[in-house]
């Protein structure tokens, strides 16, 4: 095949890569929304906000499993049918919260983490295809910065329309309408996998699992995956899930504060991705900015915990969510410390065990403190404990950070570090 005629390709797979930005702001706005709707969502199913907890939830176990399909279907098949599937998926898993029972609310979120599984690495994937290799990590970081944005207007956007009364059927009728549509234009714009084989000289394929063989072997994708983990839950669980109900119950905040309050953490995520994965590049070092973004994280939130009138918690949060865009350099570890021909299985690999962490952290969490939310008559120190236990995880991944292996200083000539 000629040159234009690629060159024709790469404009497809940058256009595709735009369609793959609205999936995976959709996939955060989804995944941070129900924490602005927790009564609605509870009477809607029947269930009290433990359970309703538990269902939400549901959304990292399908997450972090179908990463792993994901990163497969992604180098097996391309991203014309991988984000297709799950751009669908996740459609349905939104018009499944219309039906008012406990099966279709479990049903529907285990249908959205398996969708959303697919965006960020089909994003990565169409800008490895759409960009070159001096503007692929800047591709790379913006991608990042529309998820984060989905996440705030999950809540800034969502928690208002709540409040003025919008009905969530409404919002889960929409918002599932709209990713479908979504799906159908990556459907018709990406170019088709045999496209991809003709443009580009593959190599002999190798078994299903042996890309995973090689990633889970190594010791530091295991280390780089608790890592981010442990950063990330804060985030996901706290800020995305409990936050809001938590500043409402503990704090006395009314609705609109806490949701402007719960979403300025992911509102801080915008700047914080890029601005730390810019120091990692700038310094050539990967552990000190991970190791400081986490000391600020946990140093924002002992000011949030103990010394509230420092400064307002919209501020507090929104530090907690620039120094929390540290969760990011594992993703840059993992790539550089395993082999060329897996990196692609590295960040499904790596989104399995970060998302394994949360799966895990959600229900102990919501045991030992969002079961005692509406029991305990000391709110202040209900609320530092519970966030004495982000403080505990953050310290846990900082101590395994010391066990990474340095991989940001500057290779040998002619090779290339790959970034996020």
């Amino acid at each position: 095949m000629d040159i234009n005629t690629t060159k024709s390709y790469t404009k497809y797979y940058v256009i595709a890569w735009v369609f793959g930005l609205v999936f995976y702001f959709l996939d955060y706005v989804i995944r941070s929304a129900p924490a602005v709707m927790f009564p609605e969502l509870s009477q809607n199913f029947s269930v009290n906000d433990i359970r309703l907890v538990e269902i939400i939830g549901m959304y990292y176990y399908t997450y972090s499993t179908c990463s792993l399909i994901a990163g497969i279907a992604l180098d097996r098949y391309g991203a014309k049918y991988s984000l297709f599937i799950g751009a669908l998926i996740l459609g349905i898993g939104c018009l499944l919260f219309l039906i008012s029972s406990q099966f279709s609310g479990v049903t529907g979120r285990l249908f959205q983490g398996a969708g959303c599984a697919f965006a960020f690495p089909g994003c990565v994937y169409l800008a490895s295809k759409g960009f070159s290799a001096k503007s692929l990590a800047t591709a790379i970081g913006f991608t990042q910065c529309i998820g984060m944005l989905g996440g705030s207007a999950g809540q800034f956007v969502v928690g208002p329309l709540i409040e003025k009364g919008m009905n969530i059927s409404t919002f889960w009728l929409y918002v599932g309408i709209f990713t479908i549509i979504v799906a159908f234009g990556l459907w018709f714009i990406t170019p088709a996998n045999h496209t991809e084989q003709k443009t580009e000289s593959s190599p002999k394929k190798q078994s299903l699992l042996e890309p995973y063989k090689i990633v889970f072997s190594n010791p530091q994708s295991w280390m780089c995956g608790i890592v981010s983990g442990l950063l990330f839950a804060p985030t996901t669980i706290f800020a995305m899930t409990w936050a809001v109900d938590f500043f409402q119950k503990d704090r006395a905040f009314d609705f609109h504060t806490a949701t402007i309050s719960s979403a300025m953490v992911a509102f801080g995520w915008v700047f914080g991705c890029p601005l730390l994965g810019y120091i990692t590049d700038k310094i050539n070092k990967r552990k000190p900015v991970l190791i400081i973004g986490a000391f600020l994280m946990i140093a924002s939130l002992v000011q949030l915990l103990f010394f509230p009138e420092l400064l307002p918690t919209k501020i507090s949060m929104f530090l907690l969510g620039v120094a929390s865009g540290a969760a990011m350099i594992p993703y840059s570890i993992i790539k550089e410390a395993n082999p060329d021909n897996v990196k692609g299985s590295a960040t499904g690999a790596i989104n399995f065990i970060t998302f394994g962490v949360t799966t895990l952290l959600s229900p102990l969490f919501s045991h030992l403190f969002g079961k005692t939310l509406n029991d305990t008559t000391d709110k202040a120190v209900h609320f530092q404990h519970a966030g004495l236990f982000w403080i505990i995880g953050i310290s846990i991944a900082i101590l395994v950070s010391f066990l990474l292996k340095e991989t940001g200083e500057e290779k040998e000539p002619g090779t290339e570090k790959s970034t996020i």
